[in-house]
């Protein structure tokens, strides 16, 4: 049976937020949710981007491959970001989330990136279809804490992934049938953080349409303090003769030259010309040199950080501090570690990568300490290389422990860089 989608999208800059920094798409073949990151550095133009660049999407039939065209668009929709921020450095720092959906007959591909989120609702169950790409969902993952938990954690809006204009994105994907009767919400986290799933659930049960549906979880949103951007796109799978929705609907950040706060209907030009023009202007750049590691990590550094992972920044900061390595101690052994040698809010910002066979006890105290405090390595290559190097004096101390090495600061150790001590808020 051949099904289409009736749709709807709604979006407000919430209670106290200054700006909207979410975007949103509906379309006949297209749905989409970008919620932007960076705070004051743009993370209205990064989600801005990443839709205009995915609505091309809905100009045209996909084909079969639906996940080629999809990973396409979004590895374009990041290239647009990264050309923006060569072209304008003050840039740098923004990035957005985004969670779409891409229909063709009775198929329909999902992409996802960050932590927006998809729900289905089907023979009246409400299934979450997307996992979150946030620090307290690997923390969940990993049975640290549970679920409830995560909801109230101080840093449950540190997010793993985005598109930021660097580096390749990895996003999930998939392809779930289309059933008549099924009904899908995508939503920024201005609605899944502070809305409980039983109101989803109460919600997108009783609507009526995709319209009322929009209206309704904004007004939840608002009423449960409206903390952050709000953004929802609710869509039903009906029969093609069963007046389906055909004029597509942009809002959010996005929509604000076009449709004022809020968002509405687009005018009539093709979501290609649409996206054509919200897209920026060829930018020709020279490519930077790529910037020289630094080999500290000094104090300051680790307390911007630590700044940035409680604000809006939070993405670029901990995306920055999972391209770090140290040699640290755990558990009577040395081991290499990822992240930084320090916590915030009572939560590492490391993990283990590999313990060595080295034991503690076979190392002089001075040694020891400096493991206590991290020692810091410009890369995995290099923190491997001082594992080999603390593997020989553990030997060599084993086997004439009164040795001065044993005893004295070693020169080779003594001279490299450790991280800051640990600094917990």
């Amino acid at each position: 049976m051949a099904t289409a989608l009736r749709f709807a999208a709604r979006s407000d800059v919430g209670l106290l937020r200054d700006g909207n920094e979410d975007s949103g798409y509906a379309g006949p073949r297209l749905l989409a949710v970008a919620d932007g990151v960076g705070g004051h550095v743009a993370g209205e133009v990064a989600s801005s981007l990443a839709i205009a660049t995915m609505a091309a999407l809905d100009e045209d039939p996909p084909g079969n491959d639906l996940l080629t065209s999809l990973r396409a668009a979004v590895t374009a929709a990041n290239e647009q970001i990264g050309a923006m921020i060569l072209g304008d450095p003050a840039l740098e720092g923004m990035g957005t989330t985004l969670t779409a959906l891409l229909r063709t007959g009775s198929r329909l591909a999902l992409v996802h990136v960050g932590d927006s989120r998809g729900y289905l609702l089907r023979d009246g169950s409400l299934e979450q279809i997307t996992h979150d790409h946030t620090f307290v969902q690997s923390l969940v993952d990993e049975g640290r804490i549970t679920r409830e938990e995560a909801g109230s954690h101080p840093q449950r809006n540190l997010i793993t992934r985005a598109l930021s204009g660097h580096g390749e994105v990895e996003p999930d994907l998939s392809v779930r049938e289309a059933r008549a009767g099924d009904r899908y919400l995508l939503c920024s986290d201005g609605l899944s953080g502070v809305v409980s799933d039983e109101t989803l659930h109460e919600v997108l049960t009783e609507a009526v349409d995709p319209d009322a549906a929009c209206e309704s979880l904004v007004q939840y949103a608002l009423r449960a303090g409206g903390p952050d951007n709000v953004t929802v796109v609710v869509a039903d799978v009906v029969d093609t003769g069963a007046s389906p929705s055909q004029v597509p609907q942009v809002v959010g950040a996005v929509a604000d030259e076009r449709a004022g706060r809020g968002g509405g209907m687009l005018p009539r030009p093709s979501a290609a010309q649409r996206a054509a023009a919200l897209r920026p202007a060829a930018i020709e750049v020279a490519t930077p040199p790529p910037p020289e590691r630094p080999r500290r990590w000094p104090i300051a550094l680790v307390l911007v950080l630590a700044l940035a992972a409680l604000g809006a920044g939070g993405w670029g900061a901990w995306h920055w501090s999972q391209g770090q390595y140290y040699v640290g101690a755990h558990e009577g052994h040395v081991a290499i570690y990822r992240g930084l040698p320090q916590s915030l809010a009572g939560v590492s910002l490391s993990s283990v990568v590999q313990d060595e066979p080295v034991a503690l006890t076979d190392l002089p105290d001075f040694a020891v300490q400096k493991l206590n405090d991290g020692i810091a390595a410009d890369s995995l290559a290099d923190a491997r290389v001082r594992v080999t190097t603390l593997a020989e004096q553990a030997a060599r101390c084993r086997q004439t422990p009164d040795a001065a090495e044993c005893h004295d600061a070693d020169d080779e150790l003594a001279t490299t860089p450790s991280a800051s001590p640990g600094a917990t808020s």
